[in-house]
């Protein structure tokens, strides 16, 4: 992007009528402006156009700013898009604390005023365009590296002459020895990342130094220098002063072969501060959702509680009056229940703990009761396992509140929910361990759409859904080194959609693939698909008038 090319500024409101007047006020900034009157409307088009500026009203029918905000937030190239809220109605400062957080980076209140409004987005909009712009830059930079770094590989005689230009690169860059890697080459870059002196480091073997770890084994890369001439990968690195950094390294060697150059750049920073993001995110979620219900339900709960306590035992009520009193407070103990259950939620564990599927299920169950009672929906249960799985109950929870809701919600009109557990056997990698499968009798899954169905931000909710909730669900699945698989049957005019999930019981000492004992057990077990295919066909027969 240049200086003079046009920056696209999106205003999202549900009235048109406040569209047209933010754009009459920023007509003058004479960018491109685009409107959107639902969250949907402003996803799509964020999808396909390079935004500077989202400028959107916090209160919206479908989706408030706030949760906007936070699903644009959640894209990868939405992190750093300026988020600019306006707000009819008097915010507190937990309301603009939750908005900087949700990615804010500023408010307007009403009555806009137009020169602040102007000012405001046009600071945002010049920001922008020098990011562009030097992105661009650093983008011919990296070009200009590029082909600095092939013709250094066409001769070390070559590479010598032009060694000085070397020296202007932030990256460390340093040529070596292809089998006996002596280093012959350590720019400025280098000296900054590791600590050793061009005169400490040249003559001495690089991964020595470095004490390389290695993702594969070294006579790999190698092998792959020799044929390919090149290769890149990430690194482990120990510094001077010893410290460990991951670095990205990309290896190019001559056209002798007999010499290698690597220019390396330190990644830890940007490791650290993507894992310190997402511990954010999720210990911000966490506080705002487990702050609401402690202050919000439980303070006014037990004092509630206590009041009935003493209405029950008040000698002026009579038998009836104090049946009632005490049906009242049991309710309220159920509900004190349902509230610790979801605060255990959002208290995770820092080391992985032994975790009894049945009982997780149970709570997951528990706290969708008043969903299935409202949807009409039978619940049906089996454990036919009591099944225990080392790991973290709240991201498990979280899988399985997932998969429970969305059946839930895929049943408008009523069905059957299945919930079965049983041990089983992964017939991709031979393992053991634990299957759940969540089977609802609704609407089904179109061929088309199963395909897609664990992408991130695709739904088959309209604009219901952010359509994130499937593809966490995979990667915390995956992190267990488990799998997550969904199939829906249709038998005449009838449907039944099942998620597998296939948790394995732990790391294998041995290759089962090459145990006659373990091949043998396996061929005596049941089909892989013929429990799910009973349980099945069970859930679409019980849905017979």
């Amino acid at each position: 992007m240049t200086a003079d090319e046009k920056a696209n500024i999106l205003m999202v409101d549900d009235q048109p009528a406040k569209l047209l007047s933010y754009e009459v006020i920023l007509a003058e900034l004479g960018e491109n402006l685009i409107k959107a009157t639902s969250a949907s409307e402003a996803l799509s088009v964020l999808l396909k156009t390079d935004v500077a500026v989202v400028l959107m009203d916090v209160s919206m029918p479908d989706v408030d700013g706030f949760e906007l905000a936070d699903v644009i937030r959640q894209h990868p190239r939405f992190h750093k898009t300026a988020i600019i809220f306006i707000s009819g109605v008097h915010l507190s400062d937990s309301d603009r604390i939750q908005g900087y957080r949700s990615g804010a980076v500023d408010y307007i209140s009403v009555p806009v005023i137009p020169e602040v409004l102007r000012a405001k987005v046009g600071i945002f909009v010049e920001l922008h365009k020098k990011t562009r712009m030097l992105e661009a830059l650093n983008r011919e930079l990296e070009h200009r590296v590029a082909e600095r770094t092939e013709e250094l590989r066409r001769s070390e005689a070559a590479f010598r002459v032009r060694a000085e230009l070397l020296e202007l690169a932030s990256e460390a860059i340093m040529v070596r020895g292809l089998d006996y890697g002596d280093i012959r080459y350590w720019n400025s870059g280098a000296e900054k990342t590791y600590g050793w002196t061009r005169e400490e480091a040249l003559g001495r073997n690089l991964h020595a130094l470095l004490q390389t770890v290695f993702p594969v084994p070294i006579e790999q890369i190698q092998k792959q220098l020799r044929e390919e001439r090149s290769w890149h990968g990430r690194l482990t690195h120990t510094t001077k002063n010893g410290d460990k950094i991951v670095v990205e390294s990309r290896k190019t060697t001559n056209e002798d072969g007999d010499a290698v150059l690597e220019v390396i750049r330190d990644v830890t920073a940007e490791l650290r501060a993507e894992d310190v993001l997402r511990e954010t995110e999720k210990l911000a979620a966490m506080g705002r959702v487990a702050g609401i219900i402690a202050h919000e339900i439980n303070n006014p709960l037990a004092a509630i509680m206590n009041i009935f306590y003493l209405l029950r035992n008040h000698p002026s009520l009579d038998a009836d009056a104090r049946r009632c009193a005490e049906l009242a407070e049991q309710e309220l103990q159920r509900v004190s229940h349902i509230t610790r259950q979801t605060l255990s939620f959002y208290r995770e564990s820092k080391q992985p703990i032994p975790v009894l599927m049945p009982e997780l299920l149970e709570d997951v169950l528990t706290l969708q009761d008043r969903a299935l009672q409202a949807s009409c929906i039978s619940l049906r249960k089996r454990y036919f396992s009591t099944s225990i799985v080392q790991g973290f109950p709240v991201e498990l929870r979280q899988v399985f509140l997932n998969l429970v809701s969305n059946a839930i919600q895929a049943m408008p009109d009523g069905g059957i929910l299945g919930v079965y557990v049983r041990e089983a056997t992964d017939w991709a990698t031979l393992r053991r361990g634990t299957s759940i499968s969540i089977i609802d009798t609704g609407m089904g899954i179109r061929p088309e759409d199963a395909r897609r169905l664990f992408q991130p931000f695709f739904s088959t909710k309209s604009t219901k859904g952010t359509g994130l909730g499937l593809w966490i669900s995979k990667g915390i699945v995956q992190k267990y080194d488990g799998r997550i698989t969904c199939r829906s049957y249709r038998h005449n005019q009838r449907c039944a959609t099942c998620f597998r999930i296939f948790l394995p019981a732990g790391p294998s000492a041995d290759a089962p693939g090459n145990s006659a004992a373990e091949l043998n057990r396996l061929e005596n077990e049941p089909s892989r698909n013929s429990h799910n295919a009973a349980l099945i066909q069970e859930s679409i027969q019980a849905t017979r008038a």
